[in-house]
């Protein structure tokens, strides 16, 4: 796809999802709306987790219906009915987690935050709770960014009750055990990076650094089937969002060049057992860990290394347009 023609869809989609910010706001009433905006260089806007915490912002379970759907209108500006589905399911699992732990678990303690003004660049928002991390910023026109994207399953099979089956992220498992019964047993050998699983997502909060070059086995490497397992995989995340986003994330990965790309294992490869895999380039990071209660909770990730929180375009804007 040209450059022009997925910036062009890029622009309307900054002006879609402004468009769903404001009226979300609008929808508010005066103490909701204090709650709910959040100064664009504040702190917070950076301090993203996925662990059960106090958070700012704006929980569901403190919204109207109609406000709830005007929350819902935001997020299906930047996502798919596949990404809808996703963060439906997260609220589904701690909703699970309830049955099973208490009151503590709760699917209405998901905030909505929205940083700056939308419209006026650069501004942003986040929705995140327990096992949910999604972060939208429009540092400049023409750009928006949508990582770090964060999604987690506990349990990662639901084992009895009326969800009994449900697997939120086990078509990514299933599509990362297929490349790897796919490679030779040589690829298979550089691909596995560690014999145990890392019991935790590398790229998690403040330790991005901590990944380190790509490692394990070079996507170039691979045959045509394995490598079209990889894209299925790589579509399992970038397929959470709206078409238009989506042509922008996939132009981004070939502009990193295929060659420099990696997929990487680590840990058992017996389903049931604690295991790890990731997809690794130049910035784009996939990351997958399933390792915590007997390999039934998952921790997944989508990473930007340079343009998280649009850092890049948003360094690119301010040298352009100093702030004081």
């Amino acid at each position: 796809m040209p450059f022009g023609s997925a910036r062009a869809q890029t622009v309307d989609a900054a002006q879609r999802i402004a468009e769903a910010a404001n009226s979300f706001l609008a929808s508010l009433d005066d103490a909701q709306r204090r709650r709910a905006l959040i100064a664009f260089e504040s702190e917070n806007r950076l301090d993203w987790h996925y662990i059960p915490r106090n958070r700012s912002g704006l929980g569901l379970g403190e919204m109207q219906p109609a406000q709830a759907a005007a929350a819902r209108a935001l997020f299906a500006s930047v996502l798919s009915d596949e990404g809808l589905r996703l963060l439906d399911g997260v609220r589904l699992l701690e909703a699970v987690l309830r049955e099973q732990q208490g009151s503590f678990r709760d699917p209405g303690r998901y905030f909505v935050s929205v940083f700056g003004t939308p419209g006026r660049f650069p501004w942003g928002w986040r929705f995140e709770g327990h096992h949910l991390s999604l972060n939208v910023t429009l540092p400049a026109a023409g750009h928006v960014a949508v990582t770090p994207f964060f999604a987690g399953a506990h349990p990662a099979t639901v084992s009895d009750g009326p969800h009994r089956g449900f697997r939120l992220l086990g078509r990514s498992e299933d599509l990362a055990r297929q490349i790897m019964a796919s490679l030779t047993a040589p690829q298979r050998q550089a691909a596995i990076i560690a014999d145990r699983s890392f019991g935790e997502i590398v790229a998690s909060p403040q330790r991005e650094r901590d990944l380190g070059q790509p490692r394990g086995l070079e996507l170039a490497a691979m045959n045509g089937t394995s490598s079209a397992l990889v894209d299925a995989l790589m579509d399992r995340f970038l397929g959470t969002l709206a078409p238009d986003l989506v042509a922008a994330q996939k132009r981004r990965v070939m502009e990193q060049g295929i060659a420099a790309f990696r997929f990487a294992w680590a840990g058992s490869l017996t389903p049931g057992e604690a295991h790890y895999f990731r997809v690794h380039g130049p910035v784009t990071v996939i990351e997958y860990d399933n390792t915590q209660n007997g390999a039934n909770h998952i921790h997944a990730v989508w990473r930007d290394l340079a343009a998280d929180f649009g850092r890049d375009a948003l360094a690119d804007h301010y040298r352009r347009q100093p702030h004081r």
